[in-house]
């Protein structure tokens, strides 16, 4: 399917985005052990990634987490094994789409982050959308900047508190 057919199947879903419910956040008991070390894709296409991710959210009735960074970067690969553990993962499966998006050196796919009214100016940058693209946390995207010295707690609580109370 090419990307303007999954734009139109995102956008004819969109009548569906009021019935997001999302659950408690975990209480995360477990250290970060395992930090990936190439967690975006340097080869995808991410502006499809984004497109079927948004239609499949208005589908599933579930965010979209636009997951802005780069391998190089330690509080990006941090913030992706948050996501992966084992305490973490099945509530972020139950209440997002994660679309890692590979920005190389501060000089790919910024574009991306354009649409959605925001510029990339450190990362991780983390844009979530509901099916609409209506972005959910306008207000910091990069409170994850600093992700190294924060609890895998404290990230999890920041994810959810931009879904609990959007703004």
């Amino acid at each position: 399917m090419n990307r303007i057919a999954l734009l139109a199947a995102a956008l004819c879903f969109a009548g569906t985005a009021g019935a997001y419910a999302a659950d408690t956040a975990p209480q995360v008991h477990e250290p970060l052990t395992a930090v990936p070390q190439a967690p975006f894709s340097e080869t995808a296409d991410a502006h499809a990634d984004v497109a079927l991710a948004l239609a499949r959210a208005a589908a599933t009735h579930k965010y979209v987490l636009l997951d802005f960074g780069g391998n190089w970067c330690p509080d990006c690969r941090v913030t992706s094994g948050v996501l992966a553990m084992n305490e973490v993962q099945p509530w972020i499966a139950r209440n997002f789409i994660v679309v890692p998006i590979d920005v190389g050196r501060m000089n790919k796919n910024l574009d991306i982050a354009k649409t959605y009214g925001q510029n990339i100016h450190a990362v991780p940058t983390i844009v979530v959308l509901d099916a609409t693209g209506k972005v959910m946390n306008a207000g910091n995207p990069t409170a994850l900047s600093d992700a190294r010295s924060m609890t895998p707690q404290a990230i999890v609580d920041t994810l959810n508190g931009w879904i609990q109370n959007p703004g």
